[in-house]
C-alpha cells in the first residue's frame, strides 16, 4: 500500500480547500457509511462519538450528525474544551445527545458499554510533535479502555488514525490509546499506521477515496525531488562533480 507523511496530505488538502473542494464533508459521508456497516441491521444502533478540538472531531461530528439523521442512537463526548462549531451543531440539529463536558468518568465508560460503536475523533495528523493523550482526552480514554476488555465491547473506529500514535514514525509515546477495530483513513494511508507499534493499534484499514490523488502524486514527487537536492548539497556543499 502507497503511504504518504502527514506534511504530504496536509499540503496536497490545500489548494483544494482553497478552491471550495468539500473535503470534510466526503470524509464524514465516508465515515458514517463504514460505520453503518458495523451497526446492528438497519443501522439502528447506538454510536459513541469521542470528539477533539479539530477536524478528526468534525468528521466525527458531520458523520454523527448523518446517523442520527438515520436513525441511530448518537452521544457526543467532548475530550477538549472547544470542537468543531459546524459539525456540533450538524449533530445537535439532527437528534445527537451531547454529554456533560465535565462527566465523570465512571459515567463515560458506562456510556461507552451501553454503545455498539466508539468513534475515536480525539487528535489528528496535526499533533504529529507529540501524539500522546494528554488531560480530559486521557483521563477519558483510561476509564474506557477496561470496557473493551469487558464481553460483548463495542467496536472503535479511529477517524483518519487512533489518536495518540505518530502519523509518521509510528511511535505510541503512551499505551493510553484505544485499539481500533477500523481505522478509516482519508484520501490516502499516513505512514506511521504501517509500522510498529502503531500498526498494532489500526485495526482493519479503511482507505477511501476524498480526491486528493492527483495532488498527493504532485506534491509527493516534488518533496521527494526537494530531499534528492538537499541530500545532494549536503554531500557536495561546494558544487563538486559528482563523477
Amino acid at each position: 500500500m502507497k503511504a504518504y507523511t502527514a506534511a504530504q496530505i496536509r499540503a496536497a488538502e490545500e489548494p483544494l480547500l482553497a478552491a471550495g473542494v468539500p473535503l470534510m464533508a466526503r470524509a464524514a459521508a465516508a465515515l458514517a457509511r463504514e460505520i453503518r456497516l458495523l451497526l446492528p441491521a438497519g443501522g439502528a444502533g447506538t454510536v459513541l462519538l469521542l470528539v477533539g478540538p479539530g477536524n478528526n472531531g468534525g468528521d466525527a461530528l458531520y458523520a454523527g450528525a448523518e446517523l442520527a439523521a438515520l436513525g441511530s442512537t448518537v452521544s457526543i463526548l467532548p475530550t477538549a474544551d472547544r470542537m468543531h462549531d459546524g459539525g456540533r451543531v450538524a449533530a445537535v440539529d439532527a437528534g445527537a445527545r451531547m454529554l456533560p463536558a465535565d462527566i465523570d468518568t465512571d459515567a463515560a465508560a458506562s456510556v461507552a458499554r451501553d454503545s455498539d460503536v466508539i468513534v475515536d475523533g480525539i487528535l489528528g495528523t496535526g499533533t504529529s510533535a507529540s501524539p500522546a493523550l494528554r488531560g480530559r482526552a486521557r483521563e477519558l480514554v483510561a476509564a474506557i479502555l477496561p470496557v473493551l476488555a469487558g464481553e460483548n465491547p463495542p467496536i472503535v473506529v479511529a477517524v483518519d488514525l487512533p489518536s495518540g500514535v505518530h502519523p509518521d514514525d509510528g511511535s505510541v509515546p503512551d499505551p493510553t490509546v484505544l485499539p481500533a477495530d477500523v481505522t478509516v483513513a482519508f484520501g490516502a494511508c499516513k505512514t506511521g499506521l504501517l509500522i510498529a507499534p502503531a500498526v498494532d493499534y489500526v485495526g482493519r484499514l479503511v482507505v477511501v477515496d476524498i480526491g486528493l490523488g492527483p495532488e498527493l502524486d504532485r506534491v509527493a514527487a516534488i518533496m521527494e525531488d526537494a530531499a534528492g537536492e538537499h541530500s545532494a548539497t549536503r554531500r557536495h556543499p561546494f558544487g563538486e562533480s559528482t563523477t
